[in-house]
């Protein structure tokens, strides 16, 4: 078994690599350094020359073009079956992909088609060692595919000893995009796509695609007021707004806030939402709970407003301030206004 590790890069509307594939290649060749191997990509779809040049700063080795007007947009048979044989093929031992609405499609039905496992939403990524006392059998540099589990009570560390390739899909975000000093550009082999694909891998076919440009780009924002469900209501919501609108920062949100009605989903942050890392992070009224803190942990300043002193996320806060949103955000607001003229 190869011990190679490969990622799907997913292609962007615009013929870009993905930043959460670019992630996953930066991720992908720190572990492949620990494992002393190559990391690998693929790219599936039309006219990619320029996807070489985009993943040279991530160390991949060898880059698998498919290339063919049919192959853009994505469908999900002819990706599927060329990731498959691919990885049949290399005998692929970790493969990682980004968790899209393209890589939730694909990666369980190549998963299904390998027969081997996936873990959905990772947090981490490590390699390490288990020992299985019953069979005294040791299984080395095995992927810790690691995630809240049972209502996020729990980080559980979940493996594949014995059936490869082990897959993984990580949010966006949720890795670090690390680039190299020097780019070194990867060997191009390029697919034969009438061999990995058949007619019958097209049955479905787009006829018409609406795209809505997004709303907020609450992953790029240095500065986040983020509610919970101790914010209390959508018109308590505002108050973060004034606030973050001062600082010239975004509003986020807890799932609880969000399934509260409190807020859109789209400013959802956690392992169901989006994972950030601003220079300022403001929880309000947010207790702590693993899926949300697991989606803005790596803030650099974070600041916890909550009238419990001993919630959860007061662990992870760099300032803890003690209080109600009604009572500390309108004096927040004031300060402000009166020192920043």
């Amino acid at each position: 078994m190869s011990k190679n590790i490969f990622v799907y890069c997913e292609i962007t509307e615009e013929g870009h690599v993905a930043d959460v594939s670019l992630e996953l290649c930066s991720k992908g060749n720190k572990l492949a350094k620990e494992l002393g191997v190559d990391i690998n990509a693929i790219a599936i779809g039309d006219k990619l020359d320029n996807i070489a040049d985009e993943v040279s700063a991530f160390g991949v080795s060898k880059l698998y073009l498919a290339e063919d007007k049919k192959l853009f947009p994505y469908l999900n048979m002819p990706h599927s079956n060329i990731v498959s044989k691919i990885l049949q093929e290399q005998k692929a031992d970790i493969v990682l992909f980004g968790a899209t609405s393209i890589g939730r499609d694909l990666a369980p039905r190549v998963a299904s088609t390998l027969k081997c496992g996936l873990t959905a939403d990772c947090t981490s990524l490590e390699i390490g060692d288990h020992y299985v006392k019953k069979t005294d059998t040791t299984y080395k540099n095995l992927l810790y595919q690691i995630r809240p589990a049972f209502g996020g009570n729990i980080i559980a560390t979940i493996i594949n000893p014995d059936m490869h390739p082990q897959m993984a899909t990580v949010r966006e975000g949720v890795m670090k995009l690390e680039p190299l000093k020097k780019k070194v550009k990867p060997e191009i082999i390029k697919i034969d796509v009438n061999k990995y694909v058949s007619k019958s891998d097209f049955a479905i076919s787009i006829i018409d695609r609406k795209i809505e440009a997004q709303k907020v780009n609450i992953k790029g924002a240095q500065i986040i007021v983020a509610g919970g469900y101790g914010v209390g209501s959508k018109e308590n919501f505002s108050l973060l707004k004034q606030l973050a609108d001062l600082l010239g920062g975004e509003v986020g949100a807890s799932r609880a806030a969000v399934d509260s009605g409190f807020v859109d989903h789209e400013r959802q942050i956690g392992q169901t939402g989006v994972t950030v890392r601003p220079k300022l992070y403001i929880a309000c009224g947010i207790s702590g709970a693993v899926q949300h803190t697991a989606g803005m942990d790596q803030s650099a300043q974070i600041i916890s407003i909550n009238n419990d002193a001993e919630a959860p996320i007061s662990k992870i806060a760099d300032y803890n301030i003690v209080g109600t949103i009604n009572e500390v955000i309108p004096k927040m607001i004031k300060y402000y206004r009166q020192n920043s003229k």
